[in-house]
Protein backbone atom coordinates (compact mmCIF):
# COMPACT_ATOMS: atom_id res chain seq x y z
CA UNK A 1 0.00 0.00 0.00
CA UNK A 2 3.02 2.00 -0.08
CA UNK A 3 1.70 3.65 -3.23
CA UNK A 4 -0.92 5.17 -1.81
CA UNK A 5 0.41 5.84 1.39
CA UNK A 6 4.21 5.56 3.19
CA UNK A 7 4.43 2.65 4.72
CA UNK A 8 4.37 2.91 8.37
CA UNK A 9 2.33 6.03 8.35
CA UNK A 10 -1.57 4.71 7.98
CA UNK A 11 -2.18 5.63 11.63
CA UNK A 12 -0.92 9.16 10.96
CA UNK A 13 -2.99 9.72 7.84
CA UNK A 14 -5.80 7.58 8.58
CA UNK A 15 -6.72 10.05 11.78
CA UNK A 16 -6.01 13.46 9.52
CA UNK A 17 -8.37 11.94 7.10
CA UNK A 18 -10.75 11.48 9.78
CA UNK A 19 -10.12 14.61 11.12
CA UNK A 20 -10.68 16.42 7.90
CA UNK A 21 -13.86 14.88 7.04
CA UNK A 22 -15.16 15.71 10.67
CA UNK A 23 -14.20 19.14 10.43
CA UNK A 24 -15.21 19.66 6.93
CA UNK A 25 -19.28 18.47 8.14
CA UNK A 26 -19.05 20.52 10.98
CA UNK A 27 -18.57 23.66 8.51
CA UNK A 28 -21.32 22.50 5.95
CA UNK A 29 -23.09 22.13 9.38
CA UNK A 30 -22.31 25.78 10.93
CA UNK A 31 -22.84 27.07 7.08
CA UNK A 32 -26.05 25.73 7.32
CA UNK A 33 -27.85 26.25 9.99
CA UNK A 34 -26.27 30.08 9.92
CA UNK A 35 -28.53 30.27 6.71
CA UNK A 36 -31.65 28.82 8.20
CA UNK A 37 -31.04 31.43 11.23
CA UNK A 38 -30.40 34.38 9.00
CA UNK A 39 -33.56 33.44 6.84
CA UNK A 40 -35.75 32.93 9.87
CA UNK A 41 -34.42 36.85 11.26
CA UNK A 42 -34.99 38.41 7.83
CA UNK A 43 -39.02 36.65 8.01
CA UNK A 44 -39.14 38.17 11.70
CA UNK A 45 -37.98 41.40 10.82
CA UNK A 46 -39.51 42.26 7.61
CA UNK A 47 -41.06 45.56 9.00
CA UNK A 48 -37.19 46.92 9.16
CA UNK A 49 -35.65 49.28 6.08
CA UNK A 50 -34.65 46.71 3.44
CA UNK A 51 -30.86 48.36 3.55
CA UNK A 52 -30.45 47.05 7.07
CA UNK A 53 -31.60 43.88 6.51
CA UNK A 54 -29.07 43.23 3.76
CA UNK A 55 -26.12 44.73 6.01
CA UNK A 56 -26.87 42.38 8.33
CA UNK A 57 -27.03 39.21 6.55
CA UNK A 58 -23.89 40.62 5.23
CA UNK A 59 -22.11 40.59 8.62
CA UNK A 60 -23.63 37.53 9.98
CA UNK A 61 -22.66 35.52 6.63
CA UNK A 62 -18.97 37.17 7.21
CA UNK A 63 -19.32 35.64 10.71
CA UNK A 64 -20.32 32.48 9.62
CA UNK A 65 -17.18 32.55 7.53
CA UNK A 66 -14.92 33.87 10.27
CA UNK A 67 -16.19 30.59 12.87
CA UNK A 68 -15.45 27.92 9.96
CA UNK A 69 -11.84 29.45 9.59
CA UNK A 70 -11.91 29.35 12.96
CA UNK A 71 -13.26 25.85 12.89
CA UNK A 72 -10.48 24.56 10.69
CA UNK A 73 -7.72 26.52 12.46
CA UNK A 74 -7.92 24.66 15.41
CA UNK A 75 -8.20 21.41 13.80
CA UNK A 76 -4.75 22.15 12.21
CA UNK A 77 -3.08 22.71 15.37
CA UNK A 78 -5.02 19.90 17.14
CA UNK A 79 -3.38 17.81 14.30
CA UNK A 80 -0.13 19.41 14.61
CA UNK A 81 0.21 18.50 18.46
CA UNK A 82 0.09 14.78 17.32
CA UNK A 83 3.49 13.51 16.67
CA UNK A 84 4.24 12.45 13.45
CA UNK A 85 1.05 13.13 11.58
CA UNK A 86 2.51 16.78 10.02
CA UNK A 87 4.47 20.09 10.02
CA UNK A 88 3.75 23.52 8.64
CA UNK A 89 6.77 25.19 7.25
CA UNK A 90 7.29 28.96 6.00
CA UNK A 91 9.05 31.85 6.19
CA UNK A 92 8.63 31.54 10.14
CA UNK A 93 8.41 29.30 12.86
CA UNK A 94 4.90 27.99 13.48
CA UNK A 95 4.86 29.57 17.56
CA UNK A 96 1.09 29.40 18.34
CA UNK A 97 -2.36 28.92 17.28
CA UNK A 98 -2.69 32.24 15.31
CA UNK A 99 -0.76 30.78 12.73
CA UNK A 100 -2.95 28.09 12.11
CA UNK A 101 -5.89 30.33 11.81
CA UNK A 102 -4.26 32.80 9.59
CA UNK A 103 -3.20 29.30 7.26
CA UNK A 104 -6.85 28.56 7.82
CA UNK A 105 -7.81 31.58 6.16
CA UNK A 106 -5.48 31.58 3.56
CA UNK A 107 -6.84 28.33 2.56
CA UNK A 108 -10.39 28.75 3.37
CA UNK A 109 -10.46 31.53 1.30
CA UNK A 110 -7.73 30.02 -1.88
CA UNK A 111 -5.47 32.86 -1.48
CA UNK A 112 -2.85 30.91 -1.00
CA UNK A 113 -0.24 33.45 0.08
CA UNK A 114 2.19 30.50 0.56
CA UNK A 115 4.33 31.71 3.30
CA UNK A 116 3.00 28.94 5.40
CA UNK A 117 2.72 25.36 3.82
CA UNK A 118 1.52 22.07 5.06
CA UNK A 119 3.41 19.24 4.37
CA UNK A 120 2.60 15.62 5.42
CA UNK A 121 -1.19 14.29 6.03
CA UNK A 122 -2.19 17.34 6.58
CA UNK A 123 -2.19 18.03 3.27
CA UNK A 124 -5.48 16.10 2.76
CA UNK A 125 -7.15 18.65 5.39
CA UNK A 126 -5.72 21.89 4.27
CA UNK A 127 -7.17 20.59 -0.09
CA UNK A 128 -10.58 19.57 1.29
CA UNK A 129 -10.75 23.15 3.15
CA UNK A 130 -9.89 24.91 -0.24
CA UNK A 131 -12.62 23.04 -1.79
CA UNK A 132 -14.65 23.74 1.15
CA UNK A 133 -14.15 27.30 1.67
CA UNK A 134 -14.75 27.71 -2.37
CA UNK A 135 -18.33 26.02 -1.83
CA UNK A 136 -19.42 28.20 1.20
CA UNK A 137 -18.67 31.48 -0.01
CA UNK A 138 -20.17 30.49 -3.28
CA UNK A 139 -23.23 29.21 -1.22
CA UNK A 140 -23.15 32.77 0.51
CA UNK A 141 -23.19 34.89 -2.55
CA UNK A 142 -25.99 33.37 -4.30
CA UNK A 143 -27.67 33.14 -0.59
CA UNK A 144 -27.10 36.82 -0.39
CA UNK A 145 -28.37 37.38 -4.62
CA UNK A 146 -31.52 35.53 -3.61
CA UNK A 147 -32.15 37.70 -0.38
CA UNK A 148 -31.91 40.67 -2.64
CA UNK A 149 -33.88 39.57 -5.17
CA UNK A 150 -36.74 38.96 -2.40
CA UNK A 151 -36.17 42.16 -0.56
CA UNK A 152 -35.66 44.80 -3.35
CA UNK A 153 -38.52 43.89 -5.77
CA UNK A 154 -40.65 46.66 -7.19
CA UNK A 155 -43.19 45.99 -4.75
CA UNK A 156 -41.06 46.54 -2.21
CA UNK A 157 -38.74 49.61 -3.05
CA UNK A 158 -37.43 51.41 0.41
Amino acid sequence: MDWLIPNGHFGEYALVAVIAFAVTALAVIIHYEGLRWIVRRNEASRALKHRRTMLKTVYCLLLLHFLEIWVFGIAYWVILKVENTSVVIGQHAVENMFDMIYLSATTYSTLGFGDLAPMGPIRLMSGLESVTGMLLVTWSASFTYLEMSRLWTPDNKE
